[in-house]
């Protein structure tokens, strides 16, 4: 289950890796607007993968607390065009952040290979889409839609209740038709979750990387971190690279991140720990 067959690039999960975040958005939570134009986007993500990124995941819509919902063809319009760069410029996997069937259509014809969905393929025909499409998936569970999300999440056990959400759509992926050794799945730090929870969630990753398919965590610059020290979204670096770095070594086979550069060092020296142990 280690080997994803992206639309024919491979991406390794033998080794933790990094996938660098592309938002092509107005309003992403960290770096909403800067990359809005195809060059603009495609010299950061050459940026990104010549600092180590092996995947790069393209998102056209924000999905931050209170995010104001997009149309399809709005999300298509942003990120065909640079999906279309980065495909015919850079020899790694790309992923498509989105939710909708169409975008994902739209996405993977212009040379994306991986499908990153924060609503786990519940969107009427999302499933059949991504069965249709064979690439692998990213299921992530989310409590609520972005836009109230926040306001008070509530769990019996959440640690339970997302091993549970997860194995569920993981069952109904492959009987849909996906190949388990295509699907990753991802807790989703800061959708619909207290700090508590999140904390939780955290400590719990074994459990989640138990479940036996690669396991995301995304938890660069996120609210999570700024409510354990203070720190404001663009100065959360620290935070960001100590997250990574417990993630990896709870189990976590791909790292979602803002900062490569400083992600893929910072594993290159837990991965040297262990190799010598």
């Amino acid at each position: 289950m280690s080997l994803l067959n992206c639309a024919g690039r491979v991406l390794d999960l033998t080794t933790p890796q990094v996938m660098g975040i592309l938002n092509v958005t107005p309003d992403s939570f960290s770096d909403g607007g800067r990359f809005l134009l195809p060059d603009t986007a495609l010299r950061h993500a050459e940026q990104m993968v010549a600092a180590g990124a092996a995947m790069i995941d393209v998102g056209g819509e924000s999905t931050r607390p209170n995010a104001t919902p997009i149309s399809v063809d709005e999300e298509i319009r942003r990120v065909v065009p640079v999906i279309e760069r980065i495909a015919a410029q850079l020899p790694v996997p790309i992923s498509i952040d989105t939710s909708k069937p169409a975008v994902m259509r739209a996405a993977i014809a212009a040379g994306a290979g991986f499908i990153n969905d924060v609503r786990a393929l519940q969107l009427p025909g999302a499933l059949t889409t991504a069965v249709a499409l064979k690439v692998p998936v990213c299921l992530m569970h989310m409590s609520g839609e972005p836009q109230v999300m926040q306001q008070a999440p509530s769990y019996s056990d959440v640690v339970a209740e997302v091993i549970d959400f997860l194995r569920a759509r993981i069952a109904a992926a492959v009987q849909a038709g996906l190949n388990l050794t295509q699907i990753v799945i991802d807790p989703g730090f800061g959708f619909g979750k207290t700090l508590a929870h999140n904390v939780q969630l955290f400590v719990h990753l074994p459990e989640l990387a138990a479940i036996g398919v690669p396991l995301l965590v995304g938890l660069s610059r996120k609210s999570m971190l700024g409510g354990i020290t203070g720190s404001a979204v663009d100065d959360r670096l620290i935070e960001s690279i100590s997250a990574a770095v417990l993630a990896v070594e709870r189990g976590a086979r791909l790292i979602r991140v803002h900062d490569v550069a400083a992600t893929v060092r910072a594993l290159k020296v837990v991965a040297a720990i262990h190799a010598a142990d």
